[in-house]
């Protein structure tokens, strides 16, 4: 999946029918409205300015620089104890529900795949590289070449 929405599968997903699949599949762990549930599920909603505070609160709103990460994340990881069997139509409705709290689109969007790498992620230009001097990229390799 790629930040530009090229590999997101046809599909499409509102916030009213996205809070009912979360409600059902990952309200026990991420609280009602994305709150988190500790020690179960951290909080995917708020946290909007805190990332440069000495408390950041890294959430979908706060952290995440795209929305088809967030979409791709669900898709394969989620829910929890049934890791990659949510549909298409269902991974852009919960999408859009946690897009839709943490204030990114508005009640009545629907996300599709053409307009999910539309929608502008609060820290989309916050990401850096890695400052650590340990970390290089990979030295290039006959191999790598080909």
């Amino acid at each position: 999946m790629l930040p530009d929405g090229t590999g997101l599968p046809v599909g499409k997903g509102s916030a009213l029918d996205g809070e009912v699949i979360y409600r059902s599949k990952y309200a026990s762990c991420h609280g009602a409205s994305g709150e988190g549930v500790r020690p179960f599920g951290q909080a995917l909603v708020g946290g909007i300015g805190t990332l440069a505070s000495p408390n950041p609160v890294k959430t979908i709103g706060s952290y995440w620089p795209y929305a088809t990460s967030v979409w791709d994340y669900i898709h394969r990881a989620m829910p929890y104890d049934r890791p990659g069997t949510l549909p298409p139509d269902e991974t852009y409705a919960v999408t859009s529900f946690l897009l839709y709290r943490n204030g990114i689109i508005q009640h009545d969007e629907v996300l599709t795949q053409e307009s999910l790498a539309k929608v502008r992620m609060p820290n989309r230009d916050g990401f850096v590289p890695d400052p650590h001097p340990d970390v290089r990229k990979p030295a290039r390799t006959s191999q790598s070449r080909q």
